[in-house]
């Protein structure tokens, strides 16, 4: 399995076209405003991870098993029916597992590494692409998760936050491509609704897929990862599930 995922992040011949915004492609002004912005968020979230793994170093692997699923789902380019591609975002499991702020420096960290050795994104676009993917669709997936686990329907939960998480990261790019390149007919609203048109079509049964998996790995966690979510608050003994959660970490 672990060779199969190898294969198909790396060895895949298919072209880097998908949501990411690619390197060079936004105005200047644009990129460095967007790393301003999630300069903040990154900053928090390692304070977030320096807490969690001096306070219980016992769920280091968990962290790294998030950052992985978030590499491996978000690596994954599918052809679209538009002539483009779409791919998951993967970083709703982590957002659940350890609030949002952990997932903006693991979520970024996964597009550097897909910058640098897989052509996916860009340096001078990280600040936009992880604004959205690591950031927005996050505390999205957070929060949808924490209103709806307090009906006790868990597994619900989970698969609405990761599959919302994957969608609102379209929408925010789309936003920032319209904001850096509006229409000159119909200016912003109309550039909008041409890039997020372009990925709708295929994106939608994309974050379907998305929240399901992720269903599946979290069923996989409570059968050989019990301690570590028992630790985190997520679940309780067989039977019981606690509908507590820490803070934005």
């Amino acid at each position: 399995m672990a060779f199969l995922s190898f294969y198909l992040v790396v060895g895949s011949e298919a072209k880097a076209h998908a949501m990411h915004i690619m390197e060079g492609f936004l105005p200047k002004e644009w990129a460095i405003f967007w790393f301003i912005v999630a300069l903040p968020f990154f900053v928090l979230g390692l304070r977030s991870i320096t807490r969690i793994t001096n306070e219980k170093p016992e769920l280091k692997l968990l962290l790294a098993l998030s950052g992985a699923f978030t590499f491996v789902l978000s690596a994954l380019k599918i052809p679209s029916v538009t002539g483009s591609c779409s791919h998951p975002t993967g970083t709703g499991l982590g957002a659940i597992l350890f609030g949002p702020l952990t997932m903006s420096v693991l979520g970024t960290l996964v597009l550097i590494f897909q910058a640098l050795l897989l052509a996916h994104g860009g340096l001078t676009t990280l600040g936009a692409n992880a604004f959205s993917m690591a950031i927005v669709g996050p505390i999205v997936a957070f929060w949808i998760y924490r209103l709806i686990v307090s009906t006790g329907k868990q597994r619900l939960a989970i698969f609405l936050a990761s599959a919302v998480a994957d969608l609102i990261t379209y929408i925010v790019t789309s936003i920032q491509l319209a904001l850096a390149f509006p229409a000159a007919t119909g200016g912003f609203v109309a550039s909008f609704l041409k890039f997020a048109g372009i990925f709708a079509i295929t994106q939608i049964p994309l974050a379907i897929s998305e929240g399901l998996l992720t269903v599946l790995v979290w069923n996989w966690l409570t059968n050989y990862g019990r301690q570590e979510l028992e630790m985190l608050n997520l679940i309780q003994k067989p039977g019981f599930f606690s509908t507590e959660h820490n803070n934005l970490q």
